[in-house]
């Protein structure tokens, strides 16, 4: 059967230049370009313009080489201080210490190195998706070519499976059919004409005269005039954006640096005051530079850099168990922090599947199978297509076709079955012009034909209607308001009509008259099952979220109202594209605190939404799957992108990968990341507290008339045994009970906030003070073994701290001393090292040490547990609201 084309001759120029393509007619455009479509371009043409234009590539672009981005990670005041501590560990002969300092920061130099190579992989990836070759009429003759040869005029042929190899302007389409979801975030392929367009703004899927680069058609044939190449086509617009857009550091990164900031002039003063003060008290002057030297040294949390990363790794770890793949792993910590989630429509938050959600016939939205007006509609919705079921259950063809068969499937109708008594004679095509398709069946001695189409059009057709009494007079205007009503409701509607005849008539067309209509088909591509739960512990976690999609206004506000992403007090309005368009940034910024659905957005303006969210003060985490989705992706806080059924583009720009495509999982990784930054905390809280102990005994007892409490063996063997592995087995420490239940961190918190740094003060102090005391009652009455109890108590002090720290607020014994068995385990072994260190001879002469009688051990023991004790206190206090909030 002879399928419709559209064809439009070159003419001279007729339009304004500064017209869009889209607007303008193919004639038009042909006489821009200086082409005859009928012709092509010539060779030598095609080569002046290759010159001009270059090639139809992503260009590389200047890109760091390797060593500078490494040698880049060494800026950080942190990174700084470690490497002074560690060329002084190597001036003094700490060799063992000067190396573990410098492991760390090469460790977290390789894991910034990583990081910044992302956006090169990115645009790799955007380079990746030009097709090979394309066919291509030049000289009056068709070429294939290798698509970087395209230039602007260019005539290029499509057909099915052919991937668009540039931006074209359509001169002929016969069905043309092209699959934009990854450009637009249309659920269904986009029908193509060749007639321009009155509104010169419209967005990208709006153009229906348009194709563009790295698309697919599905359907069809056609050509156009190459009017982009390059970075010119809308593809390449969106590498501009990626390779624009500026990455945020993540609030840990941040807070960081002002720790690292803060603590160098906290090491100074106090390295400055015991200096000084040894030098008043008549110390030489080499003993006392050693002496402040060696307190810096220890005084700088070394672990501290090692241990977020570990952290950030083990939650890596446990996420991908949950089907979430962290590309970066200050994006974990990132995901407790956020307060917006930006998600895109189609694939996303849907299943990216179209199916039949709604039917009316016969005066009722509920299908009966005993009803023969109901068995006819859904034996129309099976013979009436050209999509096709496997055995295995594999659909192919138009998703549209695809779900109205397997809507007559699942209601009792198979085409197999039904081919046989009612085969297929004949068929007029879909049409964008025509806007219905009809087939012709044999059916006994006579035929039937089935059309079905767009309301409008298939309504016209009729004349009579089929209800449970058989057929009566159309009622056009009942039928239309049924149509109004599904279509408001964010439904793709189909009418379908039938006619039995005697004969074929000579003309095919003549089978669309005098129709009778069966009912209404309304198809949506549905939201996850899954996800509504999600945006629901989303909203109790005081995460907001947020739909940005290129569907339409109804459609995108359906899904979310299903969702419940709008309703109640969320409202229900929604941005489109060309309204945000038309909003200053300071309007938009207003706007983005109440609107919760934009619609027929752009990529640049997903930007301008993510970076209007952010100007507000939001942490922002962006959720797609298309190549449209990369650069806001890129410009969140944190992108989260689809791994199944997403592009390489939007993997490659995100920070987070979703390996099962499902919604939900980012509620785990938001779950995740919030435990694992408490932990961070902890560790924090841990390591100042216990180094600050240190300080203080160190500091103090000359003050005191004391002589100097440890020896530099015993401070880096507490350094040792109490930041390693104890600190990496409260690493793994559960979540808090109200760890989704409490609002996400303001951004701009201090890491010290809720009472972190009140914290290390006092309990510095006391853990100080509780080591001082057992000096001076051992030294004073005369106890050889002082300085032994001194190295024993601050040991044991530290170890009962990070006890008592597992939870901010709940008591040990409520939340199970062996509810982390791993740390359990370390601090026995632990504690099992430190009495090594008393009773084995060997390491007597090495540490300096003296056995304890029982005596004296149980005093240690005894006076080290008053910092587990005095914890327990201020989280009874906290529990009861006496002191500082730390939710």
């Amino acid at each position: 059967m002879h399928n419709p084309v559209m064809t439009l001759p070159h003419a001279p120029l007729t339009e304004a230049d500064t017209l869009p393509w889209h607007a303008r007619t193919a004639e038009a455009v042909a006489a821009a370009m200086a082409v005859t479509p009928a012709a092509g371009l010539s060779e030598d043409e095609a080569a002046r313009r290759l010159v001009r234009h270059g090639p139809n590539a992503l260009p590389e672009g200047k890109q760091r080489g390797p060593l500078r981005i490494f040698l880049s990670q060494f800026s950080d005041v942190m990174i700084l201080v470690l490497l002074a501590a560690a060329a002084i560990s190597m001036a003094l002969g700490e060799f063992e210490d000067a190396l573990a300092i410098l492991v760390i920061v090469t460790l977290n130099a390789a894991i910034g190195f990583f990081q910044e190579t992302r956006t090169e992989r990115a645009i790799a990836a955007l380079r990746s998706m030009a097709t090979p070759s394309a066919r291509v009429r030049r000289g009056g003759e068709l070429k294939s070519l290798p698509s970087h040869q395209l230039v602007p005029g260019d005539i290029v042929l499509l057909e099915a499976g052919n991937i668009v190899p540039a931006d074209l302007r359509l001169t002929e389409s016969a069905n043309l059919r092209i699959a934009e979801a990854a450009l637009t975030g249309e659920s269904h392929p986009s029908e193509k004409t060749v007639q321009s367009m009155e509104a010169a703004d419209s967005a990208l899927g709006d153009r229906s005269n348009m194709a563009f680069k790295g698309t697919i058609v599905t359907y069809g044939r056609g050509s156009g005039i190459v009017v982009g190449t390059g970075l010119a086509t809308e593809l390449g617009k969106i590498a501009t954006l990626l390779a624009e857009a500026k990455e945020s550091r993540t609030p840990l990164q941040q807070r960081l640096a002002r720790f690292g900031g803060r603590l160098t002039v906290v090491l100074l003063a106090i390295c400055a005051i015991v200096f000084f003060a040894g030098l008043l008290r008549g110390e030489p002057l080499l003993l006392m530079f050693m002496t402040a030297v060696s307190l810096a040294v220890a005084a700088i949390p070394e672990a501290l850099p090692a241990m977020v990363a570990i952290s950030l790794a083990i939650g890596a770890s446990r996420m991908v168990k949950q089907h979430a793949l962290v590309r970066r792993l200050p994006a974990v910590e990132t995901l407790g922090s956020i307060t917006y989630i930006c998600s895109d429509k189609t694939g996303t938050l849907t299943q990216n599947r179209m199916q039949a959600q709604a039917f009316f016939a016969a005066g009722s939205a509920t299908p009966s199978l005993d009803a023969e007006t109901w068995m006819n509609l859904f034996r129309a919705l099976a013979l009436n297509s050209d999509a096709s079921l496997g055995k295995s259950g594999q659909a192919s063809g138009d998703p549209t076709e695809i779900a109205l068969l397997e809507a007559a499937l699942h209601h009792g109708c198979d085409r197999t079955a039904l081919e046989q008594a009612y085969p297929r004679v004949a068929e007029i095509p879909f049409d964008s012009e025509r806007q219905r398709m009809t087939t012709l069946h044999r059916a006994g001695a006579g035929f039937i034909a089935y059309t079905k189409g767009a309301p409008e059009v298939v309504l016209a057709l009729c004349n009579v209607q089929l209800d449970a009494n058989g057929e009566s007079p159309l009622m056009s205007d009942a039928w239309q308001r049924q149509s109004e009503t599904m279509a408001q409701a964010g439904l793709r509607v189909m009418a379908i009509a039938m006619r039995r005849l005697d004969a074929l008539p000579d003309e095919l067309p003549a089978a669309e008259r005098g129709l009778t209509l069966l009912g209404l088909v309304g198809l949506m591509d549905p939201p996850r099952r899954e996800a509504h739960h999600a945006v629901m512990e989303c909203q109790s976690a005081g995460i907001t979220p947020v739909m940005i999609t290129g569907d339409h206004p109804a459609t995108a506000s359906a899904i979310a109202r299903q969702l419940g992403i709008v309703g109640g007090s969320n409202g229900g309005v929604v941005l489109t594209g060309p309204q945000l368009a038309a909003l200053s940034d300071d309007e938009l910024r207003t706007q983005v605190e109440s609107v919760r659905v934009y619609a027929r957005v752009d990529p640049a303006q997903k930007i301008r939404i993510v970076q209007a969210l952010q100007a507000n003060g939001e942490y922002v985490a962006m959720t797609g799957d298309g190549v449209n989705d990369a650069p806001a992706l890129k410009a969140a806080n944190i992108g989260v992108a689809m791994g199944k059924g997403g592009t390489d583009v939007a993997r490659e720009a995100a920070h987070m990968v979703l390996l099962d495509d499902n919604f939900a999982t980012i509620v785990h990784a938001v779950r995740e990341g919030r435990r694992i930054y408490d932990n961070i905390r902890k560790f924090i809280k841990y390591i100042l507290a216990s180094n600050s102990g240190e300080l203080w005994t160190l500091l103090l007892a000359p003050f005191f008339g004391l002589p100097i409490p440890l020896l530099p063996i015993h401070i880096l063997w507490i350094n040792l045994v109490t930041d390693g592995l104890p600190g990496l087995a409260l690493t793994i420490e559960p979540s808090e009970r109200d760890v989704m239940s409490r609002p996400p961190r303001p951004p701009n918190e201090s890491i010290f906030a809720h009472g972190l740094w009140q914290h290390v003060v006092w309990v510095g102090l006391l853990m100080g003070g509780a080591t001082l005391l057992t000096q001076a009652w051992a030294y004073h009455s005369g106890d050889a073994h002082w300085q032994s109890m001194v190295f024993t108590v601050l040991t044991l002090a530290q170890l009962g701290h990070i006890l008592a720290i597992r939870s901010e607020r709940e008591s040990l014994f409520t939340i199970g001393v062996f509810s982390n068995r791993p740390l359990i385990a370390v601090l026995i072994g632990t504690v099992l090292l430190q009495v090594a260190t008393l009773y084995v001879p060997a390491l007597n002469s090495i540490f300096h040490t003296q056995p304890l009688s029982a005596g004296e051990l149980a005093a240690c023991f005894l006076i080290a547990s008053v910092v587990f004790w005095g914890v327990e206190v201020e989280k009874w206090l906290i529990r009861r609201g006496k002191l500082y909030r730390t939710e």
